[in-house]
């Protein structure tokens, strides 16, 4: 076959090991920061059915769920009515799951599913790959990997400060330093929505406004325009847009604009309180950025929502969430809210690599490589080998014999640090050769004494 058969889909990628190692470095320390603030570990099917998935991520969502067309003869309930019928139609026919978007509706479906076994408030996490038929791009894939917390059974806004704290504490563990956590509140877009005379279209407002980084101020009033706001409302909206009216604690603009609006008052209220959460527990808010134009475009937001972005590196957000009121109440249990927030690992990566964030110690697999000079060499290596691993000093044995090159070489390329020459000398002798790779200096060590080194390293 030739190369372009052995392709694969766009906006999909292989990883090497190079870059798994990497990969699991990132998910290393989201994982420990998780489940060190309480989360739970949980795991849902890559498939949901279709019910279950749409209508939850508003119109344009909806159009980027992959979906997966049934086992079988998947036209076999079809008829030509459903045809001329159009895409829509048909496809309640030919397919009844889909790869899941995200992680929060799947998890809004496990509580449902799982109410009488949960402990609530329940604190889950999640770490898996979803899916969007989006047009790919850097920084925008097809498959791709999300790392997601989730608080369900309470309104407490400590749950959005802790959100705030565990951000703070990933992004320091991974010595990412030049960041904001953009926040803003549903009911602040609401507010916005009533001061300018379009009540009850805060979701359309909040579906442009979420692009407002990607196509420009004019170009959102233009698509709310198509919407049907009218002139003055989008003329009382530009402040807004072009963000000369924001927040500010000693004297807040945003407050005055929303004075009028009992929604607005709610959500500067809400993020109030954070604030204080955060200063109670000892947590600078120097990073955190309240902005008035941020929408989250998921129609299933209702109250605080969060955004981080990487100030000194060419990407778009690494990490969003928000809280949702009655996410659970779609599929029969109302009145649970939850707030969540959910880490890019693959946009974290992008970020690492420009930065050159990655400690390459923490990136080999191997520490150590043992190569035996000759077949009768063997038993011993294995023995050292054996040794070397139950004191956890990742080891290898080259598994050939011949010239030094071939294994000297396989060390190099795979970053391994140390050789350790086994031949009749050093059999005869108990001493052991010993390379350091980088230096290239060379010396001679006991087993005894080459553990404990190895172990100290």
């Amino acid at each position: 076959m030739s190369d372009k058969q052995l392709g694969i889909p766009k906006g999909t990628r292989d990883f090497g090991p190079e870059t798994m190692a990497k990969r699991h470095y990132i998910l290393l320390h989201i994982r420990s920061t998780f489940e060190k603030y309480g989360f739970q570990p949980l795991e849902t099917p890559s498939m949901e059915q279709l019910s279950v998935l749409t209508g939850k991520y508003g119109e344009e969502g909806d159009q980027l769920l992959f979906k997966i067309l049934n086992s079988g003869d998947y036209l076999k309930k079809t008829t030509v009515e459903d045809f001329q019928a159009g895409a829509h139609n048909l496809l309640t026919k030919v397919s009844e799951k889909g790869l899941r978007y995200d992680l929060t509706v799947p998890f809004a479906r496990y509580v449902v599913m799982h109410r009488n076994e949960i402990t609530f408030p329940f604190k889950r996490y999640q770490m898996q790959p979803v899916w969007r038929a989006d047009r790919p791009q850097r920084g925008r894939y097809r498959e791709f990997f999300q790392c997601d917390a989730d608080v369900v059974g309470t309104g407490s806004l400590l749950c959005e400060a802790e959100i705030v704290a565990m951000i703070t504490e990933v992004f320091a563990a991974l010595s990412i330093k030049d960041y904001s956590i953009l926040i803003n509140h549903r009911q602040i877009l609401a507010g916005i929505a009533e001061a300018i005379g379009a009540s009850g279209k805060e979701s359309e407002l909040a579906v442009a406004m979420d692009k407002l980084a990607k196509i420009g101020v004019e170009n959102v009033l233009k698509e709310l325009a198509s919407k049907g706001f009218e002139e003055s409302s989008l003329n009382q909206l530009l402040p807004i847009l072009s963000k000369s009216i924001q927040w500010n604690m000693t004297d807040n603009p945003l407050e005055q604009y929303l004075s009028g609006s009992l929604a607005g008052n709610k959500g500067i209220q809400d993020l109030k309180r954070m604030f204080q959460y955060l200063e109670d527990l000892k947590l600078s808010s120097s990073q955190v950025v309240i902005d008035a134009t941020l929408a989250r475009g998921l129609s299933y937001y209702t109250g605080t929502i969060f955004e981080v972005v990487v100030n000194n590196a060419d990407m778009g957000s690494v990490c969003g969430g928000g809280r949702y009121d009655d996410l659970t109440g779609i599929f029969g249990l109302p009145d649970v809210s939850g707030v969540g927030i959910s880490f890019g690992v693959d946009r974290i990566y992008d970020v690492m690599e420009q930065l050159d964030l990655f400690p390459v110690d923490q990136l080999r697999f191997t520490d150590v490589l043992l190569i035996s000079l000759d077949e009768s060499c063997d038993g011993y290596a294995l023995s050292i080998l054996s040794k070397l691993r139950s004191n956890n000093i990742a080891s290898e044995l080259y598994p050939d014999k011949g010239k030094l090159k071939k294994p000297m070489g396989y060390a190099h390329k795979k970053g391994i640090p140390w050789v350790v020459l086994i031949g009749s000398e050093e059999m005869s002798s108990g001493k052991l050769s010993v390379k350091n790779m980088i230096q290239g200096s060379q010396d001679h060590y006991t087993e005894e004494d080459l553990i404990k080194f190895l172990a100290s390293s």
